[in-house]
């Protein structure tokens, strides 16, 4: 894992060794699966995996995932369940998405890909929680995205086929600074100052994402290391900094991908989901 992202040094870096995962040699994610015979693509989550204006949903990284997919799966049915706005508790409670996606039991082979928690560390930010209580509610987060993730495997006949899950960690555009004015739209999202109080508190959701994949089996995206450098502070020297020549990957809502952070999370996904 060390060798993946021997570039970067965060002041706070999330532990993902005493999990024992086993990493893919891409460093782009885990590799817990043997993904093949794909009928089914299902898109679970937030805005990221919805898409967002100025980003055409030509541009959409699951548009540019499904149709890479859909020559690899030929006759590959999609279907997209993801929300604006959604958080982790949305999957299974509140907005219901796994269950409204997920009726009955799914005849076919499925994947499931999503993106999610950006939302749930975002509010952090916005309203400047303190570590104590950042750190309780990534408790409440992790328990809810593992519920989420055991309901595809806790009852066989949901799933005949079999089914696998890819998720994307958490990222985020300050490139590790927590300088949350460093994105011109900051001010509209509710974002100002400095954020580095929750550091830790995200340290820990995100080992927690990468515990629950090596539990249940699935497969975790590391969008957050792969998109550090490529935020906001992208052009000084910092914990992530990655050259003089690193590509902005966020769009001037901070907390989404361009065109080419979302070509970016397409390639991350469809490399976990090929190796």
């Amino acid at each position: 894992m060390d060798d993946c992202f021997a570039d970067h040094h965060w002041p706070v870096a999330p532990d993902y060794e005493q999990f024992g995962p086993t990493i893919g040699s891409h460093c782009k994610g885990t590799n817990h699966q043997a993904i093949d015979g794909i009928e089914k693509l299902v898109f679970l989550g937030d805005s990221v995996t919805e898409g967002t204006p100025p980003t055409t949903a030509a541009q959409f990284y699951r548009t540019l995932l499904a149709d890479q997919l859909g020559q690899a799966y030929p006759g590959l049915e999609v279907t997209e369940c993801s929300a604006w706005g959604a958080r982790v508790r949305d999957l299974l409670g509140g907005d219901e998405q796994i269950p409204t996606c997920f009726p009955g039991p799914e005849p076919k082979r499925t994947l499931v890909v999503m993106t999610m928690g950006g939302n749930d560390i975002m509010a952090w930010a916005t309203d400047q929680l303190p570590y104590e209580q950042a750190r309780a509610d990534a408790e409440e987060v992790a328990a809810d995205l593992q519920a989420a993730i055991e309901w595809f495997y806790d009852d066989p006949g949901k799933f005949p086929a079999g089914v696998f899950v890819v998720f994307a960690n958490p990222y985020e555009y300050t490139d590790g600074t927590g300088e949350l004015d460093t994105c011109p739209g900051a001010s509209l999202a509710g974002l100002s100052g400095n954020y580095m109080e929750g550091a830790a508190a995200v340290s820990f959701l995100q080992e927690e994402y990468l515990r629950i994949a090596v539990e249940t089996g699935t497969d975790m995206v590391f969008a957050l290391e792969s998109f550090c450098g490529h935020g906001y502070m992208r052009d000084t020297i910092n914990a992530c900094y990655v050259g003089p020549d690193a590509e902005l990957w966020f769009d001037i809502t901070c907390i989404h991908p361009n065109p080419a952070g979302h070509a970016a999370m397409a390639d991350l996904f469809k490399t976990v989901i090929d190796h």
